[in-house]
């Protein structure tokens, strides 16, 4: 039995959340709904405008695939991350925040100087989701991040699409899909925003290579993977890149697809405020899930409780408490 469920590896970044209007997104030529990169003086331009106009409303450590581990901690699985942040007081807090979870790491207090990755995220009245994001160090992700030992000790690898933007970080994720292939451990990925389907679609390919066992990702990135605007054609699409998948539908719940049937998770009614980390939430209990004995359909479930809790609080991940009186409710 391997010692953990889930290792993962993605950016690290501490996210600062702000209550904004559509109207700061035009003022500050910003495009809502998407994640984009942005480069350090253009970060603290953006932090002094956002915190002058609005105030920061939550900050925490996170990273699509950070996200994921936690709330797969949280509901009781064995995790391990892999990232890189710097020997700052943004990276001491984002080491603090693994630990206290309970998330084994490779970070130590051997971290290199320099600037930690900061994503500022911008949450709309609709609850839609805006990035604004500085990489710092988490760019120089590389192979010598990844523990291993720890690798060859899990079921599955998790890989945060987000890792195609840095030319050190691409090909660390290759390398790591590889090792894990080598050592029968299972690969699973997430394309993290559409923006990284739309913008670096050969660099996603490549990351995929000859497929996964699990694919996570939204309607939008299935189309746009797909070259379709047919729902059918992309799914289908999908399965020529991966063994199963996931695919959030929004308010219309989620498809999973457990490499025989699709199965269509109904949704959650809640009312949304805030969309950060929904789909990073829906993967980490999807994972917690098939690698603690329920079925596709029953994970689905599961994730779809999650992330809709999620959606109706601030925040890209619940409190820790929290995770399991939701699992409690549906399984």
């Amino acid at each position: 039995m391997a010692k953990y469920h889930v290792y993962g590896i993605g950016n690290a970044l501490v996210d600062q959340e702000f209550e904004v209007t559509d109207a700061f997104f035009k003022s500050n030529n910003i495009e809502k709904g998407m994640m984009t990169l942005i480069e350090e003086d253009q970060q603290h331009a953006l932090l002094d405008a956002l915190t002058t106009e609005f105030g920061v409303k939550k900050r925490a450590g996170g990273g699509s695939a950070a996200n994921t581990i936690f709330a797969a901690q949280y509901l009781g699985a064995n995790t391990f991350y892999s990232c890189n942040v710097a020997n700052d007081e943004t990276g001491d807090f984002y080491v603090k925040d693994l630990t206290e979870a309970g998330i084994d790491t490779n970070l130590g207090h051997d971290r290199v100087d320099g600037v930690t990755g900061k994503c500022m995220v911008m949450i709309t009245p609709d609850a839609e989701r805006t990035m604004n994001t500085y990489l710092g160090i988490t760019a120089n992700f590389g192979v010598e991040h990844i523990n291993q030992d720890a690798l060859k000790d899990s079921e599955y690898l998790y890989i945060e699409g987000y890792l195609v933007t840095s030319d050190t970080a691409r090909p660390a994720a290759i390398e790591c899909k590889k090792m894990a292939e080598n050592h029968n451990v299972k690969t699973a990925m997430t394309f993290s925003d559409p923006a990284m389907v739309q913008f670096f679609k050969d660099g996603i390919l490549e990351m995929l290579g000859t497929g996964v066992d699990l694919l996570f990702c939204n309607e939008e990135e299935a189309k746009l993977v797909a070259d379709t605007e047919d729902f059918d054609t992309a799914k289908e699409h999908l399965k020529s890149l991966a063994k199963s998948f996931a695919i959030t539908l929004g308010s219309k719940g989620a498809l999973v697809f457990d490499g025989e049937n699709e199965i269509l998770i109904e949704p959650h009614s809640v009312t949304a405020v805030d969309s950060n980390g929904a789909g990073d939430n829906f993967a980490g209990a999807f994972m917690y899930g098939i690698t603690n004995g329920l079925s596709f359909e029953q994970a689905g479930k599961l994730a779809s409780k999650i992330s809709a809790e999620v959606v109706s609080r601030f925040g890209p991940r619940l409190d820790a408490e929290l995770y399991n009186q939701f699992k409690a409710q549906v399984v």
